[in-house]
């Protein structure tokens, strides 16, 4: 791989998923230029319809009927697929409205936790039931409105939490105080926020205490920016072939925290030039260990993790306890794996430490069904030969095009 590569990166999924939400409890038509088309953003469309709302998608553009009294149907059932956002999300809004409505997720979504949510929506007066297993889905919301108030959240094991209620607030009659605990992924917040702002909404923390006023959200066009985390995969890549890759789009006025993984691939050696509309990665042929706290941009771990055998010196993540309730046990997986290849790591609760020693081998990668996994290990297999996985295309969840795009990379 040598040569400069310019990649087209598929829109946010993160931006996505807030965009259909704004788009559907607000007033008027908006339309979505470039959003994300995966099976969590089509989960995400699908489960508005679902709901009674609108949503018309051309290739390049998706239109939403806005809907600020709630879902247009009295009563549906709602599948997540394995979608965390519309698994989050969805019964907030569908809370603001009025009638029964029944949420369910594969069996990889009904594993993880939504206990914290949960809680706050039923400190808020929302009815709702837990089927089967308490803080999982499925579960049933007997929506009749939300009147608003004051609530405690612990956001520790994920920021969708928070996000879900911070988007619901203006949908209240009163608005929405929420003090918050513990806080992860911080940064996702500061998108959830600027997009509220951009659908004419306002939320403002109070150190560590958000507000957010009722009053609802105004119709806009709004243009999806590529995905932070899946450049990760194109940004490591070029760091590690001495390859050159510019990814237009993202830049230093992106709202995605994890475009900071860059910066963590600047101190490792590499070249990092962030533009206003645009950033490259240009390798130096030097990789050097790194400890990192990745408390921030915990999607992009499995990025480094991946890597991290071809540094000069021991890498160590830290602070990425989250990691281990997302789609898999990530810090395990990676561990795992990395072990399947030859290559020395030690793991504890909240951190992984990988070891520079002999070269990697080549292994079939277990995936257990993880997006992730996948990309962050399709990195690895540009310098080591004979890297396979028992589930290639789960990369259908975020990027349906990746392994095509990743050769073109190769190529």
């Amino acid at each position: 791989m040598r040569g400069m590569a310019l990649v087209d990166i598929p829109g946010s999924k993160s931006l996505t998923a807030r965009a259909l939400f704004l788009a559907a409890a607000a007033d008027g038509v908006t339309t979505l230029q470039r959003p994300l088309r995966s099976d969590d953003t089509e989960g995400f469309a699908e489960g508005l319809t679902r709901l009674g709302y609108r949503v018309g998608r051309t290739p390049d553009a998706w239109q939403i009927d806005g809907r600020p009294q709630g879902p247009a149907l009295a009563e549906a059932d709602v599948y997540c697929r394995d979608g965390a956002t519309t698994a989050r999300f969805l019964p907030a809004l569908a809370a603001a409205g009025h009638g029964v409505y029944r949420f369910d997720a594969s069996p990889q979504m009904r594993r993880r936790p939504l206990l914290p949510l949960t809680r706050a929506l039923r400190d808020l007066g929302v009815d709702l039931r837990h089927e089967e297993a308490e803080g999982h889905h499925p579960l049933t919301v007997r929506a009749a409105g939300v009147e608003g108030g004051a609530v405690v959240l612990d956001a520790g094991q994920s920021s969708q939490y928070l996000t879900a209620l911070l988007l619901l607030g203006p949908l209240t009659r009163t608005g929405l105080r929420v003090t918050v605990t513990d806080l992860v992924s911080a940064p996702y917040v500061d998108i959830t926020i600027a997009m509220m702002r951009a659908f004419g909404a306002e939320a403002i923390r109070e150190g560590d205490t958000y507000v957010v006023a009722p009053g609802g959200y105004r119709a806009t066009t709004y243009a999806i920016e590529p995905d932070a985390s899946t450049a990760s995969y194109f940004f490591a890549a070029a760091a590690l072939t001495g390859r050159e890759v510019t990814v237009p789009g993202l830049g230093a006025d992106a709202l995605q925290g994890d475009l900071g993984f860059v910066e963590v691939l600047r101190r490792m050696g590499a070249r990092v030039e962030v533009g206003a509309d645009r950033t490259t990665v240009a390798g130096t042929g030097e990789l050097r260990g790194v400890t990192v706290n990745m408390r921030d941009i915990s999607d992009t771990m499995p990025t480094l993790a991946a890597i991290a055998p071809f540094a000069s010196g021991p890498v160590r993540i830290e602070d990425v306890a989250n990691t281990r309730v997302k789609e898999c046990d990530r810090l395990e997986a990676c561990a795992e794996n990395l072990r399947r290849m030859g290559v020395r790591v030690a793991t504890g609760p909240d951190w992984i430490e990988i070891s520079p020693g002999a070269a990697p081998v080549g292994a079939d990668v277990k995936t257990f069904g993880d997006h992730r996994i996948v990309m962050s290990f399709a990195v690895t297999g540009l310098r080591v030969p004979g890297i396979s996985f028992d589930d290639p295309g789960c990369v259908r969840k975020t990027f349906p095009g990746f392994h095509e795009a990743f050769a073109r990379l190769q190529a």
